[in-house]
């Protein structure tokens, strides 16, 4: 059964770290696209960052460029999101996604995905 856990989440005062995982079992995370998303309160669910299947290729909103690294272990099964110097307005629910297809580049676009994890929160306030 396909499974995607993050974890990591937390309260972080601004300039501070977090690093979130998404531990994935029953699929081979490295054959598919994997994405972060994060939902902000009363705000639509936005596209953070993804990385390919197809050549490991990552991919930024523009907002968290230079701060957030993505990354993957692919003898742990997990993706990571690396998140430094964050701001208040990177509050929110931190989700991972896969896109089941096999070998695609990845892209910021919800439409891709099609499991998705609980989520984690973060809260970034002093």
């Amino acid at each position: 059964q396909l499974q995607l856990v993050e974890s990591g989440g937390g309260l972080v005062q601004p300039g501070g770290s977090l690093r979130l995982s998404c531990a994935a079992s029953g699929f081979t995370l490295r054959a598919h696209a994997i994405g972060w998303f994060r939902q902000a309160p009363g705000k639509e669910r936005e596209g953070v960052s993804c990385i390919s299947s197809t050549d490991g290729s990552t991919y930024y909103t523009d907002s968290v460029k230079g701060r957030f690294t993505i990354s993957r272990d692919d003898a742990k099964n997990t993706v990571y999101l690396q998140m430094n110097n964050l701001k208040a307005e990177d509050t929110g629910i931190y989700s991972c996604a896969v896109d089941r297809r096999v070998f695609r580049q990845c892209h910021l676009l919800i439409s891709q995905y099609d499991s998705w994890g609980q989520g984690t929160q973060v809260t970034v306030s002093s």
